[in-house]
């Protein structure tokens, strides 16, 4: 069973066995995270959170980039970056809150707001072509501390939230960031195998719940 859902910026696809796949779908922007599709990766977690049909879901992004962050445009229009950060604190409760397990495919890119997109998800398998970082620190915008060192001990935080380099999968791999490594086109492929897996678990949606009760409150 295959279900295909457009909706703006935000492809949907009910791939069947408890699975549905998410893709950023704005790939001449490099799938920034605009106000559109902030609110519409919001407003479909908050949909799929109460249909039983879905027991894992899988975010990718389209084109050769996972996600590059927020979009630019609305950063150099924005009142302050407080006001825009602040508005956007339901688009990363609903992804960071989120009931069920969220699995990111990533190739590409993912950085600034895009490496906190895949932070925020429960696993992460990476090409061996993605790239992550904070580079926004280097613009004087603050890099993601908390949810950062969530994920990887806190010293690798620390140097990623201070010098905003860029690293690859191979090093993400190595501090724990990154679950997993696929090979060329096997990618979405593997993110789907392993959510199959994942949704077959009877026990899925306990651990995620001990998840959820264990990570920092931080969009709250």
């Amino acid at each position: 069973r295959r279900t295909l859902m457009t909706e703006g910026p935000l492809r949907t696809e009910v791939k069947g066995d408890g699975v549905v796949l998410l893709t950023l779908d704005r790939p001449d922007r490099r799938n920034a995270l605009n106000a559109e599709l902030r609110g519409l990766l919001a407003d479909t977690l908050a949909r799929l959170a109460t249909d039983e049909s879905c027991r894992v879901v899988v975010l990718a992004g389209n084109g050769p980039t996972f996600c590059a962050g927020f979009d630019l445009d609305e950063i150099r229009v924005a009142a302050s970056l407080e006001t825009l950060f602040a508005e956007a604190d339901a688009y990363h409760h609903a992804v960071h809150s989120f009931p069920k397990p969220i699995i990111a495919a990533i190739h590409g890119p993912a950085v600034a707001g895009g490496m906190d997109l895949a932070l925020m998800c429960d696993l992460r398998i990476a090409g061996v072509e993605a790239t992550f970082g904070q580079p926004q620190v280097k613009a004087g915008i603050p890099a993601a501390f908390d949810l950062v060192a969530s994920v990887v001990a806190e010293p690798v935080a620390r140097d990623i939230c201070l010098t905003g380099r860029l690293f690859g999968a191979t090093e993400a791999l190595s501090m724990g960031m990154v679950n997993h490594l696929a090979e060329g086109d096997d990618l979405i492929e593997a993110a789907l195998a392993l959510a199959t897996e994942i949704a077959s678990s009877p026990a899925s949606a306990a651990a995620k719940a001990q998840f959820l009760a264990s990570q920092p409150q931080l969009f709250d």
